[in-house]
This record gives structure tokens, C-alpha cells and sequence, in this order.
């Protein structure tokens, strides 16, 4: 009998839950992929139906081992990315959720944020946990959960219930509870881990008022989490790697060594700087987060810069502003005029993350003439995701040469949005760096299979998946850079206006 020859990935993005089939060489075999609703109960917030994720889920995975035309029994082991931050927490009895899922970019949690930052907590939290006190993370919002709805608190604090990450979520149906689990990357997206030990802390538990008892396992990244249950698929399959989506990409974009960055232009925009067993503290509006572990080594680390709106400002082209019917069309609308025309759009529909750490700002279009068209805005549109990738290269980019490395060389891309060649050839413009984009863009999933394939024996070493990863087009800068400066500045000023509000 030969063994497995395949790896699963799921993916489970903030608009839509995927599976893809993975062959050894990293070449895609087959996908299937079905859209999530988003659910907003009041401005600000944003929830997911957490059924909805697992019945999505489970659908795709069948569909793509359907079209992929093998069974489970193929399949060397399960690997699972996900978006991060969003929290469920359901009954340990039934399996059912007591509050839809909270998003990560749902703001409701910055009250109790503005309180821990008044008491003055900030460097107790950056230290421990790399990450600023913000609404973002997990742990604001799973303390919500507790606070509002009725009897959680005391059920909780018996053992009745769980909490985890959308990756735990998965992991629990999937295994039918028998598991209880996360990654360390997933688990340093908390506000709750200490990511020098990769512990949950009992300080930080105190100060959110969170109990112990509703907390999953931590584990490495790659790591045999269990086994699916077999009604699920037809056979049990192993689970074999877990990483949040944006470490997944930076695994899945072979950035194994201190320096090597990658930038995802999903929903949001997400650049990662791997930074070894480095634990550096930006001082230019980055986080220090966990990278995928292999195995009980000492931890390692990325900086990062979050940008809440990148492909979502397309969607709210489509969607909001009806200018466009399909995001398919914006690249054709943006490219009928030479350039935006003086106008810049600042997409803060939920506050601005990364550098900028501002939950107030809001949405803005400015230097509209009487000339301006629908095409200048899309235009201002598309770019603004470029522009806030670049503030966050610069940040990352001072962040290294002050603890005495070197600016980043190279960006390495992926993420639906950097099919795009006019927003990539954009990037590389502002940048002044070349912009790589890899053969297989679904270095998120890839990621995932990667870590499921070296925890269970199909790769021997990271040395076999650095010589997997290929270009399949680089973008080389042609704006000179006193005009990319000019932008930049142009930037930053509109960014102020949306600040001011």
C-alpha cells in the first residue's frame, strides 16, 4: 500500500472558508471555497455565525477531495489556517456556540482597552505578550462574551464552557471533542499568552478577569493536534499543523530566516518581518507576535503592521458605493485613468491599525476637484492599500536597522489582491524594493499544509520547502524616489485629516 500522497489545508478567511488540495511539490490539486456572511448588529461591530464557519467548512473540504478525486484515506494529514483574533466560546456539553463569533475587527471591546490603558498597563501587556492593548485581540473580546452573556461568567468559572480561536473552533468539531487545542500563534493573538514561554499568564488572565478553566492546550504550530472523526470525511485523518493565517503565509512564503518579509493582501493587509529568537519591541507601531514553531525549540518571532481595510475598500466599491459590480472590474476602472488625480482615500472604516493605532478615524476622500470620476476614486482606492503596506515596510524597515539589522530587501506577496499588476507594480513604486510574487499565491493554506506535512513525515526538514518556493513575477521599481517620497507625504497628510475627525 503506498502511503498518502496528499495534504489538506483549511482555510478559514474572514470572508469565506476554503480547502485545498496540496500535492507534495506544493502544487495546487484542488479547491473548493464558499463565502461566510458578515453580520453587523451595530456600527463598529462585526460577527460571524460560528455553525456557519464549521458547515462551510466541512462542505468545501469534501467538495475539494471530491473534485480532487481521492478520499481521505489519500490524505497524509490536515493542516489548519485561520483568521485570527475572532472569538467563539460554546458549552463543552453540547458543542454549541452561546454568542456568535466575535471579528476581529469588531471594535466593542475598546472600552474595557481605554480602561486598561488608564490604569496605565500598556508596557505590562507589550512585554508579556508583544502586542499593544487594543480591541483586535482575543482576549478583550472573549471578556465581553463573559460580561454579556447571561450565566457565562458562572459557567465558565464551573468548566462548562470553551473559548478558542476559529482553528480550535474547527479543531473541536472536527475531532468531536475531543480536542481542545491551539497554536502558539494563535494563542499569542490573545492578549493572554506570555510568548517567552508560549504559558498562558496568570497575571494577564487576572487583569481581563478571564477563567483558566475556559482556556484550550497550546501547542507547536507543526504538531499532531489528533485525528478527525471519521464520519466527517470517510477515514480519520491526522491534524497535523495549525498556524493563524498571516504565519501560515510567512511560512508558506519560505520566510524561515530574520529578515525575510511577506505582505497578504486579503480582507486586510498583513506584512510579517521573521525576526528569529529576536523578541523585538518596534518603536514605530509594529507588534512583536509568535511565529509557526516546529517542536518544543525556542520560540520565534515576527514583527508585524495590520492593516484593518485593504481588499474590503473593493468590496465596499461594489458593495457601499455601487461603482463597480464585480471586484473583478476595479483593476479595468482604475487603470481608464493615468492616475488618481490628486485624490486620496483613507479606508479607516474601522480605525486605522498599524502605525497609526487609531480607533477613532474614520473613512475619508480628499483632494475631490469637479474633475474627479468614479474611475480617480477607485484609483485612490486600490492604491490606498498600497500606500498603508508602504507606512508599515518603512516602520518595519527602521525597526531592524535600529537593532542593527538591515532594511528590508524584498517583499514577498500574496493574498487575493496581488493577482492585481497594477496595485503590485504600485507597491514596488512606493517601496523602492522588489516586489515578489510567488508561482502558488495560496502561501496561507500552503502554509498550513507544510506544517501538517512536517509533523507528520512528509518533509524532512525546511530546507525542502525553501527549494519549493519559486517567483512567478517580480515587480521592479520605476517611480523615482523623490516622487515616491512626494506620495508618501501626500499620504500621511490625509491620513491626519481622517485622524482629526
Amino acid at each position: 500500500m503506498t502511503a498518502p500522497a496528499y495534504l489538506l489545508a483549511l482555510d478559514q478567511g474572514t470572508s469565506s472558508s476554503r480547502s485545498i488540495v496540496f500535492e507534495r511539490d506544493g502544487r495546487i490539486k484542488a479547491m473548493a471555497q464558499r463565502e461566510t456572511r458578515q453580520i453587523y448588529p451595530q456600527p463598529g461591530w462585526v460577527e460571524h455565525d460560528p455553525a456557519e464557519i464549521w458547515a462551510t467548512q466541512l462542505a468545501t473540504a469534501k467538495e475539494a477531495l471530491a473534485t480532487a478525486g481521492i478520499s481521505a484515506r489519500d490524505v497524509a494529514a490536515i493542516g489548519i489556517t485561520n483568521q485570527r483574533e475572532t472569538t467563539v466560546v460554546w458549552s463543552r456539553a453540547t458543542g454549541e456556540p452561546i454568542h456568535n463569533a466575535i471579528v476581529w475587527q469588531d471594535r466593542r471591546a475598546e472600552p474595557t482597552c481605554a480602561a486598561l490603558r488608564e490604569r496605565g498597563l500598556e508596557a505590562t501587556f507589550r512585554n508579556k505578550t508583544g502586542l499593544v492593548i487594543d480591541a483586535y485581540f482575543s482576549g478583550t473580546k472573549l471578556k465581553w462574551i463573559l460580561d454579556h452573556v447571561a450565566g457565562a461568567r458562572a459557567a465558565a468559572q464551573r468548566g462548562e464552557l470553551a473559548f478558542g480561536t476559529v482553528d480550535a473552533w474547527l479543531m473541536w468539531q472536527l475531532t468531536h471533542g475531543r480536542v481542545h487545542a491551539t497554536d502558539v500563534t494563535n494563542a499569542a493573538r490573545t492578549l493572554l499568552l506570555n510568548v517567552h514561554t508560549n504559558q498562558w499568564d496568570d497575571e494577564l488572565l487576572a487583569l481581563l478577569d478571564i477563567p483558566r478553566e475556559v482556556l484550550p492546550e497550546v501547542q507547536p504550530s507543526s504538531h499532531v493536534f489528533g485525528h478527525t472523526h471519521a464520519q466527517w470525511l470517510g477515514a480519520e485523518v491526522a491534524i497535523g499543523g495549525v498556524a493563524g493565517d498571516q504565519q501560515s503565509a510567512l511560512f508558506g512564503q519560505a520566510c524561515f530566516e530574520p529578515g525575510l518579509a511577506k505582505n497578504t493582501y486579503g480582507t486586510g493587509c498583513f506584512m510579517l518581518m521573521h525576526t528569529g529568537t529576536q523578541f523585538l519591541t518596534s518603536t514605530n507601531g509594529l507588534i512583536t507576535t509568535a511565529a509557526a514553531q516546529l517542536g518544543t525549540a525556542s520560540p520565534e518571532f515576527a514583527l508585524e503592521g495590520s492593516v484593518f481595510i485593504g481588499g474590503a475598500v473593493v468590496q465596499w466599491l461594489r458593495d457601499g458605493l455601487q461603482a463597480i459590480k464585480g471586484s473583478g472590474e476595479v483593476q479595468r476602472l482604475a487603470e481608464s485613468v493615468p492616475d488618481s488625480g490628486g485624490v486620496m482615500f483613507v479606508p479607516a472604516f474601522t480605525g486605522l491599525g498599524a502605525p497609526y493605532w487609531n480607533a477613532d478615524a474614520r473613512g475619508t476622500i480628499v483632494g475631490l476637484t469637479r474633475g474627479s470620476t468614479v474611475a480617480h476614486i477607485a484609483r485612490a482606492a486600490l492604491e490606498s492599500i498600497a500606500f498603508q503596506s508602504a507606512a508599515l515596510l518603512q516602520a518595519m524597515s527602521r525597526d531592524a536597522v535600529a537593532a542593527g539589522g538591515a532594511p528590508v530587501a524584498e517583499l514577498r506577496v500574496d493574498g487575493g489582491a496581488c493577482v492585481n499588476d497594477l496595485l503590485m507594480q504600485f507597491q514596488a513604486d512606493l517601496l523602492g524594493i522588489p516586489v515578489v510574487r510567488p508561482q502558488v499565491i495560496e502561501t496561507t493554506a500552503l502554509g498550513a499544509a507544510y506544517l501538517a506535512g512536517l509533523s507528520c513525515g512528509v518533509y524532512g526538514n525546511l530546507d525542502e520547502l525553501s527549494a519549493q518556493w519559486q517567483a512567478e513575477r517580480t515587480f521592479r521599481p520605476t517611480l523615482p524616489r523623490e516622487r515616491a517620497a512626494e506620495l508618501m507625504l501626500n499620504w500621511e497628510r490625509a491620513v491626519r485629516q481622517a485622524v482629526a475627525q
